[in-house]
């Protein structure tokens, strides 16, 4: 018995921007090497009354365009903007979309490695018998958390929502999986009020990191240089491993998809590795990096490049950044991504 993905959706809000948008609000910042460095043109934002439940919904609504939702027997829901500190939102979720009270719910904290964790726990909650499918849920709000004066993290960071449909199936869609943690680099990536340790503070300091970045402790910080080194000095080997566990050599899989955090990391980690430029994909020009939700996106936006895809592909998928986490594993997609 495995797994495989039987469809997938992704849904952005409706408010685009452009980086010209933002070129306007912050007229000193270099745009033009902001694109060619990082490879961001517009991202999307929620509205002030709009939360990641409200995109979640919205993704699992285009999933159930093709998928029956009756048939859903669990929600593993992966964000780091919850609706409430409790209850968790995959309930709320449940309520929203009208599914039976037998299905299990659950959220999970994680952001860039998210949807990996999240794959690895769906093939788990399968393989060993306790259901027969999985919807597997990212969902995110980043734009809430940013200081309104924080120009490098506004132009990197958008929201958006993703849907994806697990099932019990005679071929192993979903191979095997790594992981890793470093709970030392957390400063480097947080916000460190609004939980039980330090509550959000009515005007709070304002700091400064860098010429771009203002925030808050309010607000997301990151430390962008050392999540760099972190990502540089783990990931490279990191990917071998993920190989190596699945018996595959550098030049087995047919594409490979990582986080898609900016194209200058991305370009840097190819070439460290040695893959294949035509093996590697990148899509983050529109959307911009999105956190648990752009592997998912990316998968899609592959599978729809490809058009019809004769035999299943092996993609390997490797996610990393806050926590510090990562997670990597091999997928097959096939036509029911389009």
């Amino acid at each position: 018995m495995g797994v495989k993905i039987q469809a997938l959706e992704y849904y952005f809000p409706e408010n685009k921007v452009s980086n010209e948008m933002l070129r306007e609000r912050f007229p000193d910042y270099d745009f033009t090497k902001f694109e060619s460095k990082v490879g961001i043109m517009s991202r999307y934002w929620v509205d002030s009354n709009e939360t990641a439940l409200d995109l979640a919904e919205q993704a699992c609504l285009k999933l159930f365009e093709n998928i029956d939702r009756t048939q859903v027997e669990y929600i593993v829901y992966c964000t780091q903007s919850p609706e409430y500190i409790l209850p968790t939102t995959a309930c709320l979720l449940q309520e929203r979309l009208g599914l039976s009270r037998t299905v299990g719910a659950f959220d999970f904290n994680l952001g860039c490695s998210g949807y990996v964790y999240g794959l690895s726990l769906a093939k788990g909650l399968i393989e060993s018998g306790q259901v027969n499918n999985v919807l597997l849920v990212t969902a995110e709000t980043y734009s809430k958390y940013l200081n309104e004066e924080d120009r490098s993290n506004r132009a990197i960071f958008g929201d958006a929502a993703t849907a994806t449909f697990l099932i019990k199936s005679n071929r192993e869609g979903l191979k095997q999986f790594a992981f890793g943690s470093d709970g030392s680099g957390a400063e480097k990536l947080i916000i460190k009020n609004g939980g039980t340790k330090n509550s959000c503070i009515l005007n709070p300091e304002t700091k400064v990191y860098g010429s771009d970045n203002q925030y808050t402790d309010n607000n997301l910080y990151m430390n962008g240089p050392e999540i760099f080194n972190f990502t540089a000095e783990n990931i490279p080997d990191f990917t071998k491993k993920v190989l190596e566990i699945n018996k595959m050599e550098l030049q087995n899989p047919d594409y490979f998809i990582f986080h898609q955090a900016n194209s200058f990391m991305l370009e840097f980690l190819r070439k460290r590795i040695k893959i294949e430029k035509e093996k590697f994909y990148i899509n983050m020009a529109d959307g911009g990096n999105t956190v648990s939700n752009t592997i998912p996106i990316a998968l899609k936006r592959l599978a729809n490049d490809l058009g019809n895809i004769a035999a299943p592909l092996s993609v390997v998928v490797v996610g990393f950044g806050v926590g510090l986490s990562w997670a990597g594993g091999i997928i097959e997609i096939d036509n029911s991504l389009i």
